[in-house]
């Protein structure tokens, strides 16, 4: 069971990973130590082989006698340094700090984009309702929501932008992205997106509206299969997914199709309670592994009641986050069958962590690992048959996957 703590942190971890679009991620920024005069009621830290003096003193230390000459330089040098200010260059200087980790989830927000995230995160806001990430180190949409102004656009999972309102995105983070595709309600956002299989790039316009996040769909195939499509992984997951399971208890259904498409993820209890209808109770479904190398198992505290029951998951590589720790538990415990394509591979914990000034920091803090240790961060889960979706079968509406998926069950109840 998860105590108050966990959930605060993983509640942290969630507002800002994965993302959509329309749901706010911050700006960059950087952090350093030793701030000389202007800063009031300053703060000593020792950080260990770190030096303001005679870097000589200290063989393999770090001295910041190169960051202030550097610094003065700048100052004394650049036409535009009248034009910026020492605080500017603080939070330059800390953006550039947090990004040498070449991660895209560990961001600096000044004290003023921090103020914003926290209006945001409280309140209502317009956006195109997709998540984006960084794949391959190229800005990419994880997955465009059900019924969304990016999904009713054409906008597809793994769209590559190339261009937010003819603004380059190849030095762009995520963050900044974000901040240029969200706008107010009745504006248009114009995204030039390379796809796989399409040899130019598309323009696509979309409208912003606010985002109604839906979560669950569910109806009967073939008169015996029950489908569940899961959109994401909210705090309503749980409750939602209880009620679709006991509003179809009666229908005589002899196997189960769990839809996590296009799936971006969400809040790790979800991923965690949802699995404990399929996991026995202490089972592993996911483990966070720390920096300093110590790691925590969540573990399944359900009752298991569908571990014997025929069951197949559909992914692609719009599933993220939550969505790939449920189908990696079952496929690595149960022996679960995943059907569709290789999922997009977000794996990692983060937490806001506040400065003394008013600034905020998201640090990524752990890895997550499957039960069999498999990492999911940038490698992703591999499907047991791996389906594609033709350009030829969108227009058509035809849905490859998902036929196959009837097929590998019809296979599984029929044992």
């Amino acid at each position: 069971m998860l105590d108050r703590k966990d959930h605060k942190n993983i509640k942290n971890a969630f507002f800002v990973s994965a993302i959509i679009v329309s749901l706010i991620l911050s700006w960059s920024g950087f952090y350093f130590l030793g701030l000389n005069t202007g800063l009031q009621e300053p703060k000593n830290i020792r950080i260990n082989n770190v030096s303001d003096t005679n870097p000589e003193a200290n063989v393999g230390s770090v001295s910041f006698n190169t960051f202030w000459e550097a610094w003065d330089r700048l100052k004394s040098t650049h036409p535009d340094a009248n034009e910026i200010e020492d605080i500017d260059l603080l939070y330059g200087a800390i953006s550039g700090l947090a990004g040498t980790f070449n991660d895209p989830n560990t961001v600096y927000f000044n004290p003023g984009d921090s103020q914003k995230f926290n209006e945001d995160i409280n309140g209502s806001f317009s956006g195109i309702g997709a998540e984006i990430g960084m794949r391959d180190d190229v800005l990419t949409v994880i997955a465009p929501l059900k019924n969304s102004p990016a999904e009713r656009a054409g906008l597809r999972a793994g769209d590559v932008i190339a261009e937010i309102d003819e603004k380059d995105t190849s030095d762009m983070t995520v963050d900044d992205a974000v901040k240029y595709i969200r706008g107010p309600f009745g504006t248009k956002v114009v995204l030039k997106i390379f796809r796989e299989g399409e040899p130019d790039p598309i323009d696509i316009t979309i409208t912003r509206d606010t985002i109604n996040i839906p979560t669950i769909e569910t109806q009967i195939l073939e008169g015996d299969i029950l489908y569940i499509q899961l959109y994401n992984f909210t705090s309503s997951s749980p409750q939602l997914f209880r009620q679709a399971l006991l509003a179809n208890s009666l229908t005589n259904s002899k196997g189960l199709i769990l839809d996590f498409r296009n799936n971006p993820g969400g809040f790790l209890s979800a991923a965690v309670n949802i699995s404990g209808w399929f996991i026995e109770k202490g089972e592993t479904v996911v483990s966070e592994k720390f920096g300093s190398g110590s790691e925590r198992i969540l573990t399944s505290y359900g009752n298991a009641a569908l571990k014997e029951f025929p069951v197949v998951v559909l992914v692609n590589e719009g599933s993220a986050s939550a969505s790939e720790i449920v189908a990696g538990a079952l496929q690595t415990q149960n022996g679960t069958k995943l059907i569709g394509q290789t999922t997009f591979g977000k794996g990692t914990v983060q937490e806001l962590q506040d400065l003394s000034d008013g600034s905020t920091l998201k640090i990524t803090v752990a890895n997550w690992l499957l039960p069999d240790g498999t990492l999911i961060e940038k490698n992703g889960i591999k499907p047991d048959y791996e389906v594609e979706i033709t350009e030829e079968d969108f227009l058509d509406g035809k849905d490859p996957q998902l036929e196959k998926a009837i097929e590998v069950l019809r296979e599984e109840i029929n044992k």
